[in-house]
């Protein structure tokens, strides 16, 4: 991620094709936004939301569940799958709690997220700090070169710096851009997939562009597949101007994903059938 400019994040929504991205998301928000279910019923959908965006976030974490499933459960602490299907939960709960800190102390932000991820499944001293030199990494999904432990530090601390500095780019650049970059470095020795989307989530709801919540772009992600994610990624980590558009595009069509998900949810409740 180039930092030349002054403001480098808004130089991405000029890429080509972003603008479009953009646009597109943008009006399919406001489209869900308007739905009339949403004038009286809307905390009904923000919950569902909340349910099958973490239903999806955990699925491209490996734990591939059936939303019923999801639904029905009430342990996640047994095998692994349970307790992936678990840490996505809480972190999806978690989310709303952190906006007000998120643009003041976004490290602090992402720290409280591993920490309700890993919900005492790792050694304490790992849990909630960046990884130490020599420290692994369980993330299978990507495989991308791990950066060192200097290196996470130093983009961390530039990611950080950007977004309380703020930024005049689009809302889904910046949600695209902390997703990657959390994806990239893989700061913690475990569920930084997770960590990612959420923080993802919260720069979409934080922004103003989804206050409430309902459009889950985790939805979206899984929908297009852990192999169609993992090129877009592959994409973001190439730092070309191509790779970069491909990623946020890519971001926001899992959006828009999300929007119908929740349109779909809006009609049924609107049909009583929800």
């Amino acid at each position: 991620m180039s930092t030349t400019a002054s403001d480098p994040l808004a130089t991405l929504g000029s890429l080509p094709g972003v603008p479009d991205a953009v646009d597109s998301v943008r009006k399919a928000v406001d489209r869900v936004y308007g739905h009339r279910v949403m004038r009286r019923r809307s905390n009904e959908v923000t919950a569902e939301a909340a349910l099958r965006g973490s239903r999806g976030s955990a699925a491209l974490a490996g734990a591939d569940w059936n939303l019923e499933e999801v639904r029905r459960r009430t342990d996640f602490s047994g095998e692994d799958e349970a307790r992936t299907v678990g840490a996505a939960l809480r972190l999806t709960a978690e989310a709303g709690q952190l906006l007000s800190i998120w643009r003041q102390s976004p490290l602090r932000v992402l720290a409280r997220l591993h920490l309700v991820a890993a919900g005492g499944a790792a050694p304490d001293d790992a849990v909630g700090r960046p990884r130490l030199a020599g420290e692994p990494v369980d993330e299978p999904l990507i495989e991308a070169p791990l950066p060192g432990a200097d290196e996470v530090a130093g983009r961390l601390e530039g990611l950080s710096q950007l977004i309380i500095a703020g930024t005049v780019a689009p809302a889904l650049v910046t949600a695209a851009v902390v997703h990657g970059e959390l994806l990239a470095l893989r700061p913690f020795g475990s569920h930084n997939g997770l960590v990612a989307r959420t923080a993802e989530r919260i720069v979409l709801i934080g922004s103003g562009l989804d206050p409430k919540s309902i459009c889950p772009a985790e939805v979206g992600h899984a929908e297009q597949g852990r192999a169609a994610y993992v090129a877009a990624f592959e994409g973001y980590t190439t730092g070309t101007p191509e790779g970069l558009a491909a990623w946020i595009a890519h971001c926001g069509r899992s959006v828009e994903l999300g929007v119908r998900e929740s349109t779909a949810v809006c009609e049924a409740l609107q049909r009583g059938a929800a």
